[in-house]
């Protein structure tokens, strides 16, 4: 079955360009102009993934993004972000509010269709069958997508879930950003994704992890690295 995309963009020109290229790669496609429009589109029939522009009227593509992940029917709900040249912030924002990616206009609409199909590739993908990861007071259930530390659930975007994962698995090696894009976003190196997504997302890791956070150490010039707990 063909996946379900709703654009959210009160520019028509922009809207129509990019439901025409998503429809010709096979996506079904619906339209919001406004933010609160969205989300009563969303409530009444969840899409696929949202294509959120941020500059919207009504409620704001932030406001929008906040709200989705805060509603447990939502809380996975593939979400890309259009966002302009100059919104470096807004874009921080998203992506700690829980956004999967973001593209930067001007864009090519070749770009955002590879953004889309890699997000919906990554949100799709199976679970692995094997058990939990234990890594000091850190488990890391797979099957059930459930975080504990010290026995205590703690809740992770999707995004921060596969982050903290594909650390658990490299059993104190050094994982390198241009990887950890690959592995967690789908994207490779050369597609040029800027490395900032990573730190965002670790930054919002060590916050929620509390005390288990702060084995999660910076490598300068390379990456990161999940340290084995030496109590």
């Amino acid at each position: 079955m063909a996946s379900r995309v709703l654009i959210v963009e009160d520019e028509p020109d922009i809207r129509d360009l990019l439901g025409f290229h998503l429809e010709r790669e096979g996506y079904l496609v619906s339209t919001a102009r406004t933010g609160a429009d969205a989300l009563r589109q969303i409530a009444a029939s969840p899409p696929d993934l949202v294509l959120l522009d941020l500059m919207l009227p009504e409620v704001d593509g932030l406001e929008v993004c906040r709200r989705l992940r805060r509603e447990s029917s939502t809380t996975s709900l593939p979400i890309v972000m259009l966002t302009a040249k100059g919104e470096e912030t807004d874009r921080v924002l998203g992506l700690e509010m829980g956004a999967d990616d973001y593209v930067v206009k001007p864009f090519s609409p070749k770009e955002v269709v590879a953004r889309v199909r890699a997000v919906l590739r990554r949100a799709g993908a199976p679970a692995l069958a094997s058990g939990p990861i234990v890594s000091g007071q850190l488990s890391i259930d797979h099957a059930r997508h459930v975080v504990l530390v010290a026995g205590s659930s703690v809740e992770l975007t999707p995004k921060e879930f596969d982050l903290l994962r594909a650390l658990a698995e490299a059993r104190g090696r050094v994982l390198s950003r241009e990887y950890l894009l690959d592995r967690v976003w789908g994207y490779t190196a050369a597609e040029e994704i800027e490395s900032r997504t990573i730190d965002v997302h670790v930054r919002r890791l060590r916050m929620k992890l509390g005390a288990e956070g702060t084995r999660i150490v910076t490598v300068k010039s390379v990456g990161y690295r999940l340290e084995p707990d030496l109590r």
